[in-house]
């Protein structure tokens, strides 16, 4: 299942983000990452949540590279239950008119795999369009 925060920025999505993964560790019995921008919530999230900080990976800069990144993750690991994304907007080259592609691609992922996504992102629901189709919108 692929779920939504979605709103401007300074509405609490990252806020309610880092309350949904470290509510996710006292019921999980797999794997949860969660993917930031850079270091600054490390210390918001508990020690059992792994956290990539995709500043050291710079060199990603569209949703087909970022795909290939998290089949990177989920092939790492087996166990994986839950991966957080925040702020998907905010990489380089990824844009509103991405997200339609985006979405299902991790709707497909989530499927075959057997792993939740839940996604923040920096738009108004309404600009989003018919892309969050099949998502589930938690805000």
């Amino acid at each position: 299942m692929v779920k939504l925060i979605v709103g401007h920025k300074g509405t609490g999505k990252t806020k309610m983000l880092v309350g949904l993964a470290n509510s996710a560790v006292e019921t999980s019995n797999g794997s949860i990452v969660f993917i930031n921008k850079d270091h600054s919530l490390m210390y918001d999230l508990k020690y059992q949540i792994r956290v990539i900080c995709m500043e050291e990976f710079d060199d990603i800069t569209n949703i087909d590279e970022y795909i290939g990144f998290l089949y990177g993750i989920i092939s790492s690991d087996h166990d994986m239950e839950v991966i957080f994304i925040d702020g998907i907007l905010h990489y380089k080259d990824v844009h509103i008119d991405d997200m339609k592609e985006f979405l299902n691609r991790l709707q497909g992922i989530s499927a075959r795999y057997k792993i939740d996504f839940v996604v923040s992102l920096s738009a108004e629901q309404e600009a989003l369009g018919d892309s969050i189709e099949g998502c589930e919108l938690i805000n």
